[in-house]
């Protein structure tokens, strides 16, 4: 990604101005890198902090305290691979959290199925993120290609970098709306977690960290985006007219 700016950068007027945005663009790198490292280090090590049930049996479990019966939980390969699929409406665990009995994957697997709840309630977060994503697949196929033409002409043919721009939005918008998402998924997830007794007072906060660095994640991202679609509007105001 980087190297990619810093090509684009060279190609734009303005140098202070690129640089500047070269600067924050690595720092938004290596920090998502800190916080990646830190996440996969917490995953790693409260694994290794046992409770009484599996990933597995933590998210039936608050699946049925909720009422839910027809989401069914499924191991997928990988490692933090989670996720809930609204449609078909199977809450996916990793092996790792699927067969082990540790806060993690509790706190994964309560956290996933703090989505299907979100879904069985139309929280209305999820239902403007689930309306996006065939935009969002779509955009993400051309929009680099749009931008890096757009740069390029952007003195003979202005049109196709606000095209470019417009595209990349929609990613910028599904960046910030996955946030209130995911942070009221673990929300949803940690109150179960105590309430339920899956974890106690010594175990929970371990529970929460690892949600929070999760959280982190998505925060970065929707920075990133932020950053990067400001690039290039600001490439777009400083064309020769």
């Amino acid at each position: 990604m980087i190297h990619t700016f810093i090509h684009l950068a060279r190609t734009a007027e303005g140098s202070s101005l690129n640089m500047t945005y070269i600067i924050v663009f690595v720092g938004i790198a290596i920090l998502s890198y800190i916080i990646q490292a830190s996440l996969k280090s917490k995953f790693e090590k409260y694994s290794r902090i046992p409770i009484g049930m599996t990933g597995r049996d933590v998210a039936i479990k608050m699946l049925h305290d909720n009422g839910i019966y027809d989401v069914k939980v499924t191991s997928t390969p990988g490692m933090l691979t989670d996720h809930y699929n609204p449609a078909n409406k199977t809450v996916n665990l990793s092996q790792g959290v699927y067969n082990s009995a540790s806060v993690a994957a509790a706190a994964v697997a309560a956290h996933e199925c703090g989505h299907a709840i979100q879904h069985a309630q139309a929280y209305a977060p999820l239902k403007m993120r689930s309306a996006l994503v065939p935009i969002v697949s779509f955009s993400s196929n051309i929009v680099m290609w749009v931008l890096l033409a757009g740069v390029i002409m952007v003195e003979s043919f202005p049109q196709l970098l606000l095209a470019g721009i417009a595209l990349f939005a929609t990613t910028t918008l599904f960046s910030f709306i996955t946030l209130p998402v995911e942070i009221n998924a673990s929300h949803r997830a940690l109150v179960w977690l105590q309430s339920a007794g899956i974890t106690n007072a010594s175990n929970h906060k371990y529970a929460s960290s690892a949600l929070r660095s999760a959280a982190y994640t998505y925060i970065i991202a929707a920075l990133s985006s932020l950053a990067t679609l400001l690039y290039y509007v600001m490439i777009y105001m400083n064309r020769r007219d």
